[in-house]
């Protein structure tokens, strides 16, 4: 159903990854722009959304909370810096600390590619600015996270997201 693959990262601190998906790019786009999708299938496997508010717009802020299976809670903000419906979308956000500051800022750059009526999607994950060294385990399981994601997310698709 799919094919995934791992383009060479400059650094430890960038991940890029493509997936193709088995539906339309419009289909594909729309989950990634909603609340009420991404709730369904955002985040590594195990991990639930009890939280998640988007406002879908270049400046538009975005709040997501993962939890883990063990009942931790992964608090993330940002900001939608560039949207081209339905090719491009453009967060930088942070995930927070228990105290709500920034732990790790990143910039994430995900293009949406129709390819015969399946849909190529490249994400690109970097790690701008590290605030805490305690988040190297965050760091360290992205490209992992970001797989498991998108497996996720293809699943979501093929049930009827």
């Amino acid at each position: 159903m799919s094919r995934s693959g791992i383009v060479a990262a400059e650094t430890p601190r960038q991940v890029v990854i493509m997936r193709e998906f088995d539906a339309p790019r419009a289909l594909v786009f729309e989950a990634w722009s909603m609340a009420e999708h991404l709730k369904h299938w955002f985040g590594p496997k195990g991990f639930d959304i009890p939280a998640c508010e988007i406002d879908f717009r270049p400046g538009g802020a975005f709040t997501l909370c993962m939890r883990a299976p063990d009942g931790v809670e992964y608090w993330s903000k940002g900001t939608f810096r560039e949207i081209v419906v339905p090719e491009r979308i453009v967060l930088e956000s942070a995930l927070l600390d228990d105290e709500g500051k920034p732990r790790f800022e990143d910039r994430n750059i995900v293009s949406f590619t129709e390819r015969d009526g399946r849909t190529l999607v490249i994400v690109t994950a970097s790690v701008t600015k590290l605030y805490d060294p305690t988040a190297a385990g965050a760091l360290d399981g992205m490209e992992q996270g970001w797989r498991e994601t998108l497996d996720r997310l293809e699943f979501y698709l093929e049930v009827g997201g």
